[in-house]
């Protein structure tokens, strides 16, 4: 006999939103749920993180890269909720493929940009264009599937135990809120520097695998088909072999991917707290090539022409007491200590390293003249603005600033008016500060806004530039490993005074430079000023121009 059909009374919930029939007891299953809640937020905060880090590494300027990471990801998440309302009457199932979606997109998606920076990035300006649209597609991929978290976790929290709407927020947004908090410290303390970014990705994908599936599997099972089950198991085994494989093969992918990016000739390959060091040649006759975070540091080829174009001109007047600002490498040490009447040279160091390297490998401290073994050379390590800050008055006859490109966002305020400012203090009478400022050829207007900037902090500037004699391959802190396209054929430099202009001129009473006459430099410098743009404003901390 078949049963006449009886709509539900007015105001009562459909069938599908009635009670959860779990084995456990609703107390437990919604702590179960929250922890859930808990750790899928962790797992999402790292997601996001590791673009906005990988990101930051490949394309540089981490503001930009952030901005876009952040903004796309937190649009996808509304347009990911909204969607999300479509799927509440199989909320359980769903957030079961929500899950296993997010972690194998979240937990592939920086060797996935990795891959394609590795691969490609040799073409120059298409690789610039294609890892953006790889970037925000991840963002906004990642961000769908984050958003969709939310409604369907509030509905499956409400099957357990039905309460206020405004009390299930708030336990939700806790849960949420204090995931989070654990994922976004978990990231720079523990994944990044004992695990890297490609294996911490694929760890916290098979973390985020393994909750959804416990929670689906576990607690709402009776919610599912046998079939449903049955399709949800594999497919979460599918994507945990994916990780485990890729786990399994990162150190070879990670190799492989380094020679595409460094060439064939990579022999030494550090993560230290604060950079990835890669040394390329230096053996059998091969040039020595030192790259910082993907950046051209120094090319071997050139490198003399570009540390004697940085240091020599500022030696020419007082020079007995000697500060270099960045320098890790020691190669603007060596070039202060060739000169006669040098007794003391401090270098301020942002990663020690970098300094144990340039001590310890054998072709890069025979490039530097063992500099960092001369005793009348100190090093401290840390940051050069905070260093500055604490250093005594009218200290130093010459400052060396041989620091990464102002364009990179974590250089600028190295660049602003009140670092150049807290330099002019530690000059003595007569004492020179010289500052690598980026090529003028390529990128004028930041040339430029660091002169304007100098000029700003009290400082008499002599602008000036060198040729890169057209190897391609300059040595300045410029370059993208892999992008010839953008190599700079120029380096450009500001020589400053806080009393008067400085004469742009070599001391005749000394062993000239290898690589720079006096007549060559006065060109560079007239040849710079012929083109200078007028009208920049000068950068500072809160108002950066770069």
């Amino acid at each position: 006999m078949i049963e006449p059909y009886a709509p539900a009374p007015p105001g009562a919930p459909p069938p599908w939103r009635g009670p959860a029939r779990l084995p456990v007891r609703p107390d437990t299953g919604r702590l179960m749920v929250l922890a859930c809640v808990f750790v899928c937020a962790a797992c999402g905060l790292v997601y996001e993180l590791e673009l906005v880090a990988l990101a930051s590494y490949l394309m540089g300027d981490s503001v930009t890269q952030a901005s876009v990471v952040l903004s796309v990801m937190v649009f996808a998440m509304g347009l990911g909720s909204l969607v999300a309302k479509r799927l509440r009457r199989f909320a359980a199932a769903g957030f079961g493929v929500l899950e296993a979606a997010l972690a194998l997109v979240g937990g592939c998606s920086a060797m996935a940009l990795y891959a394609v920076f590795a691969w490609t990035g040799g073409w120059g300006g298409l690789w610039a264009d294609g890892s953006r649209i790889l970037l925000v597609a991840f963002s906004l991929a990642i961000g769908l599937l984050i958003g969709a978290e939310a409604p369907l976790l509030m509905e499956l929290i409400q099957r357990i135990r039905r309460q206020d709407a405004g009390g299930a927020v708030a336990d939700l947004f806790a849960a949420d809120y204090v995931g989070a908090l654990v994922g976004g410290l978990a990231f720079p303390f523990l994944l990044l520097p004992f695990l890297g970014q490609l294996t911490s990705s694929l760890l916290v994908g098979a973390v985020n695998v393994v909750a959804g599936a416990a929670l689906v599997l576990g607690l709402f099972r009776r919610d599912l088909t046998c079939r449903a089950r049955c399709l949800l198991l594999l497919a979460n085994i599918a994507v945990l072999g994916v990780l485990a494989s890729a786990a399994v093969l990162v150190d070879d992918f990670e190799r492989a991917a380094r020679q595409a990016v460094y060439g064939g000739d990579v022999r030494v390959a550090v993560q230290t707290g604060v950079q990835e060091i890669v040394l390329t040649g230096g053996a059998d006759g091969r040039p020595l090539d030192l790259y910082l975070d993907g950046r051209l540091r120094f090319a071997g080829r050139d490198e003399r022409r570009y540390h004697e174009a940085l240091v020599q001109p500022a030696m020419s007047g007082p020079h007995a007491r000697v500060l270099i600002l960045g320098g890790g490498d020691g190669l603007a040490a060596r070039e202060a200590l060739g000169r006669p009447g040098v007794r003391r040279v401090d270098v301020v160091a942002p990663d020690p390293g970098l300094v144990r390297l340039a001590r310890a490998d054998p072709a890069l401290s025979s490039l530097n003249g063992h500099a960092f073994g001369d005793p009348r050379v100190r090093v401290a390590a840390g940051d050069a603005f905070q260093w500055l800050r604490g250093a005594p008055p009218a200290t130093y006859d010459v400052v060396v600033a041989d620091l990464p490109d102002p364009g990179i966002t974590a250089s600028t305020k190295l660049y602003s008016q009140e670092f150049y400012g807290l330099a002019r203090r530690v000059l003595a009478p007569g004492g020179r500060l010289v500052v690598h400022a980026g090529p003028v050829a390529s990128r004028p207007r930041v040339f430029w806004t660091v002169e304007a900037t100098l000029r700003a902090a009290g400082l008499h500037t002599t602008p000036y530039r060198v040729d890169g004699r057209g190897t391609g391959r300059t040595g300045g802190p410029d370059r993208i490993a892999g992008d010839a396209f953008r190599a700079p054929r120029d380096w450009g430099f500001v020589l400053a005074a806080a009393d008067a202009r400085p004469p742009m001129r070599l001391d005749a009473r000394e062993r000239p430079p290898r690589t720079l006459t006096q007549a060559a430099l006065i060109a560079d410098a007239r040849a710079a000023e012929a083109d200078r743009v007028s009208g920049v404003p000068s950068s500072t901390l809160v108002h950066p121009r770069y």
